[in-house]
């Protein structure tokens, strides 16, 4: 009969180097029946266990916040293209119904009451001294839509080399539907040293004998309204071109021919420091 071998069930402690007591190690031994071997199992209470990662599934927990967003931006987009079709067509039953028109001017008369360039003897500086005298009318075609402008801020200068010689104003008004204002007496002036090259460009203007080429700019912004609707501030330019001008003798004024005188309306659309 073999003999059954029992081991301790204290753990055997072993000595360290330097005194210090090494960590316990508790061992297990089995003995198998029918002469099989004999298994031992240590057991390091203070020895860690590996890492082992975890698989992560990053597909499942971005695929909502991915979706989300193109749901978002989808939903956007659709929203701004119905507002824009929505726009474009209530723009175009208005034009249908009411046809807006553009504003109407006229220059009816200019004259010139002073026009004298000075230079001094030794040729070192010159004086531009200019007083004209203006009538104006702005008419309003449309039935159902008016306009509101403000101060005007009129320029007169040459055709030919854009030499200004006259600065005025034009208070605001108000043009309702199939309206007409004209405005008398509008001054405008200038006082001011000229440079040699505006010189150059100016004295062959005043020495023609056809009249001096002049061209009046009127700047402002306006603003449309039409029942309930009312639109923003937007800049206009009032071009009147084709004005012949006589220089005055002595104190009488001279008219100037504004016959073959046209004005045009343009929009002036400022983005950032360039104006169009």
């Amino acid at each position: 009969m073999a003999d059954k071998v029992f081991p301790s069930s204290k753990p055997t402690a072993t000595a360290a180097p330097g005194g210090a007591a090494a960590p316990t190690t508790t061992t297990t031994t089995s003995t198998t029946t029918n002469g099989g071997t004999t298994k031992s199992h240590l057991i390091n209470p203070t020895a860690r266990l590996p890492y082992r990662p975890q698989p992560h599934n990053r597909r499942r927990n971005y695929r909502p916040r991915r979706n989300y967003c193109c749901c978002c931006c989808f939903w956007i987009i659709l929203i701004v293209l119905v507002l824009a079709l929505l726009a474009a067509i209530t723009g175009t039953v208005l034009y249908v119904l009411y046809r807006p028109h553009r504003p109407s001017f006229t220059l009816a008369s200019l004259r010139i009451h002073r026009l004298k360039l000075k230079t001094a003897a030794d040729s070192s500086s010159s004086h531009l001294s200019t007083l004209f005298n203006l009538t104006l009318s702005s008419k309003n075609p449309n039935s159902h839509l008016s306009f509101s402008y403000d101060p005007f801020v009129i320029s007169c200068v040459t055709s030919n080399g854009d030499v200004l010689i006259g600065n005025g104003t034009l208070p605001a008004f108000v043009s309702d539907g199939k309206d007409e204002s004209n405005f008398r007496g509008v001054t405008v002036a200038s006082s001011s040293d000229l440079d040699a090259e505006t010189v150059n460009n100016l004295r062959p203007e005043l020495k023609k004998g056809n009249g001096v080429s002049l061209k009046v700019e009127m700047d402002t912004k306006v603003t449309a309204k039409m029942g309930g609707l009312k639109s923003k501030k937007v800049g206009i330019r009032v071009t009147c071109d084709g004005i012949k001008g006589v220089v005055p003798k002595g104190k009488s004024p001279a008219g100037a021919n504004v016959s073959g005188a046209k004005c045009k309306v343009d929009l002036r659309i400022k983005i950032w420091k360039w104006t169009f």
